[in-house]
């Protein structure tokens, strides 16, 4: 069997007790007294994104795995709506690249993989069947295929972690579906969700656990509320601050980085025409 010798900080998350891994990832306690606990969620918690990577290659049948914990992520109705491509030409992940606002750990990373909100199958089969398709044509369908897209690529970054490899995601490639599709010669029907960048992190370049808004401002009880926001999003912004001080980044609070990510036109960078695109690749949106 070929292993993989897990990453730091992989490794140290399986010794890790819940306790500290919970307030690591929160940066203040969560939980009064012990919690259920499993290797499961020490990898889970343990996530950071690791965009620098060796040259060492992957073990030969580490995609094989990936794509059966791929597989195996819940799909609506089980349509599978979904497909993979493995980019490995040189040429190809620099294009991808480019679009993804020349991301270089998408050249470097020992696999790069695209995942596929796919509804060209199910029209083939029915084509072959003479049976209409009507129903692919509403938002539903496109709902169905992009979130079975994103399951199985949460899978396989899951899996990629349990064997100590690091993982990033890539959704710049949504910068310009169009021009993705083109490329990988997608057919109608089809387009990239999300790029993932995996390999062996290069230990040089150590990440950390980010930290997340605290529990309280995510978690409502029955109905949604409001009330203590302010204070929950004050914390946040206190442990973001100190997250990136020890990384050595700007001194911006988490509101501030949400903000600048969503507060213009510009920072979409290329995907406020990305349903104009959507359309011209096969999805109506009924």
């Amino acid at each position: 069997m070929n292993e993989i010798t897990p990453a730091t900080h992989f490794r140290d998350a399986e010794t890790v007790a819940p306790e500290a891994a919970l307030e690591k990832r929160y940066r203040e306690p969560v939980a009064a007294g012990e919690v259920p606990w499993s290797p499961a969620l020490s990898v889970l918690l343990a996530h950071r994104s690791v965009r620098a990577f060796t040259s060492e290659p992957l073990p030969e049948g580490t995609l094989d795995v990936l794509v059966a914990a791929a597989q195996s992520a819940p799909s609506s109705s089980n349509v599978q709506a979904w497909s993979l491509v493995t980019v490995e030409d040189p040429a190809l992940r620099k294009q991808l690249a480019t679009v993804a606002g020349n991301q270089k750990h998408i050249e470097t990373a020992g696999l790069f993989l695209v995942f596929v909100a796919d509804l060209s199958r199910v029209q083939r089969i029915a084509e072959r069947e003479g049976l209409t398709t009507d129903g692919l044509d509403y938002t539903e369908s496109f709902l169905i295929a992009s979130l079975d897209a994103a399951f199985a690529a949460q899978n396989a970054l899951t899996a990629a972690e349990s064997l100590g490899l690091g993982a990033v995601y890539i959704g710049a490639l949504r910068n310009d579906a169009a021009a993705v599709a083109h490329l990988l010669k997608l057919p109608p029907r089809a387009y990239a969700v999300v790029g993932l960048a995996i390999g062996r992190p290069d230990r040089a370049v150590e990440t950390d656990v980010k930290p997340r808004i605290p529990q309280p401002g995510i978690v409502h009880r029955d109905v949604y509320a409001t009330a203590g926001e302010e204070e929950t999003l004050a914390r946040a912004d206190a442990h973001a601050l100190a997250f990136r001080a020890e990384q050595g980044l700007d001194a911006t609070p988490w509101t501030r980085l949400a903000l600048q990510r969503l507060h213009s036109v510009a920072a979409l960078k290329g995907r406020h025409v990305l349903r104009r695109q959507l359309e011209t690749l096969g999805f109506p949106f009924k």
